[in-house]
């Protein structure tokens, strides 16, 4: 049976931006529509330079004494707004982390395999997380996973760069690599 979903009773978030009547302040700096500076005017004034020019008095600097305000059509600045931050998201680069657990005592093969693997995820530009998983007296020689895990980075030459050092932690010791300037280059 399902259990029955709490109602929210936090309000809706609004925006934050003052504008019109929400400018509560008796004195603001006002910058017109084209951009020139006004200068320090009543509060009420620029209210009503706003409504004769039929835009909107929209506070864009409110920590500054007395607070910037500025002419424009707030639905349309609200609109390029929105724009500017779906176009940055939209540039935006996903760096995934991959992991790759080893044992101290791994064999040539299996290290090659697993060594196979790093450079596929390097030239995928994923990070990896590679690490070493020490059990009962494996664990007296930390040694031999840094070992391992020089001889690793060396393996992969400028296909990566040490982003992490080998930081032991309990059991375990993880090094992370990033994608070097050749990796991505020979998929």
């Amino acid at each position: 049976m399902p259990v029955p979903r709490r109602f929210d009773r936090r309000p809706p978030d609004r925006d934050p931006t003052r504008i019109n009547e929400r400018i509560r302040v008796p004195k603001v700096r006002l910058i017109g529509a084209d951009g020139e500076q006004i200068g320090v005017v009543d509060t009420d004034e620029a209210r009503r330079i706003a409504r004769e020019a039929d835009l909107d008095l929209v506070e864009v600097a409110p920590d500054s004494r007395p607070p910037v305000c500025r002419l424009l059509d707030y639905s349309k600045y609200k609109y390029e707004q929105e724009q500017k931050a779906k176009q940055a998201r939209k540039h935006q680069q996903q760096v995934n982390v991959r992991e790759i657990k080893l044992r101290p005592k791994i064999a040539d093969h299996d290290y090659e395999t697993k060594k196979g693997h790093v450079e596929r995820f390097l030239n995928k530009k994923d990070k990896v997380k590679v690490t070493i998983m020490f059990r009962g007296r494996e664990q007296a020689h930390p040694e031999r996973g840094r070992a391992l895990l020089e001889r690793l980075y060396d393996d992969l030459g400028e296909l990566a760069t040490i982003e992490q050092a080998p930081q032991q932690e309990g059991r375990n010791m993880h090094m992370v690599l990033a994608p070097g300037k050749v990796a991505g280059t020979a998929s």
